[in-house]
């Protein structure tokens, strides 16, 4: 009997879910809104909560944002900025992990999004950074795999192709090791959830097609128009 696919190795920072949600926001907004940024806890909360280009969707509070900054600034990731009566904040992401902007870019989507195909975070990446193709995202991301244990070990992986599914996913390690086996599982229910979707789909039309032809016959059997078709 083969044992279990292991998790994988994480780097030597590790975020909690909150933690994570809080700096991918910061630098999604530093983006996308740099007219409001840097952000102020209010504006970042309702940035952690939104309901589009999230997975997953959370509602966390002002106070567990507050508390997910008290651990990030320590770890020079995030800055409160001075020079205005609400404290604001902005996000020191690439110095403080070390990698270039388009690495920091793809584990942005990924901290914001889950796990996504090589030709995903290109798409998503349409307003934070213009890859010139999917062969350069695939470069940043196999660099940040291999990145070595003197610089803190591997930010993402590669996850297992998940069945019925053409690319493979990534996903981040900056939250801990990822259990490949679970990922995989959940895609592939994903997959055989859609798959049971367009069975259905098909059924239904067949059936309407088999009544549209009883009518049809019906009425050419009384000598009456099909005024209505169905």
């Amino acid at each position: 009997m083969s044992s279990l696919p292991s998790p994988l190795p994480h780097p030597s920072i590790t975020l909690t879910a909150i933690e994570a949600r809080v700096l991918a926001t910061l630098m999604e907004k530093a983006r996308t809104v740099p007219d409001s940024y840097p952000l102020s806890l209010n504006t970042l909360m309702l940035g952690c909560n939104q309901k589009s280009s999230r997975e997953p969707l959370m509602n966390v509070t002002e106070a567990e944002i507050a508390t997910a900054l008290d651990t990030l600034m320590p770890l020079n990731l995030v800055r409160e900025t001075s020079g205005s009566r609400v404290a604001r904040y902005e996000h020191n992401f690439q110095r403080g992990v070390g990698v270039p902007e388009q690495s920091a870019v793809l584990l942005g989507l990924l901290m914001l999004r889950g796990p996504q195909t090589a030709g995903e975070l290109r798409l998503n990446a349409e307003r934070w950074y213009r890859f010139a193709d999917i062969s350069s995202v695939e470069g940043f991301l196999e660099e940040m795999q291999d990145r070595s244990v003197e610089k803190g070990g591997p930010l993402v992986v590669k996850l297992p192709r998940a069945s019925g599914a053409r690319e493979q996913r990534w996903a981040h390690l900056l939250c801990g090791a990822v259990d490949t086996l679970q990922t995989g599982a959940s895609r592939s229910t994903e997959g055989q959830a859609g798959s049971n979707t367009h069975e259905r789909i098909d059924r239904l039309e067949a059936e309407v097609a088999s009544l549209r032809a009883t009518v049809q016959r019906l009425c050419e059997e009384l000598g009456v128009s099909q005024s209505n078709p169905i």
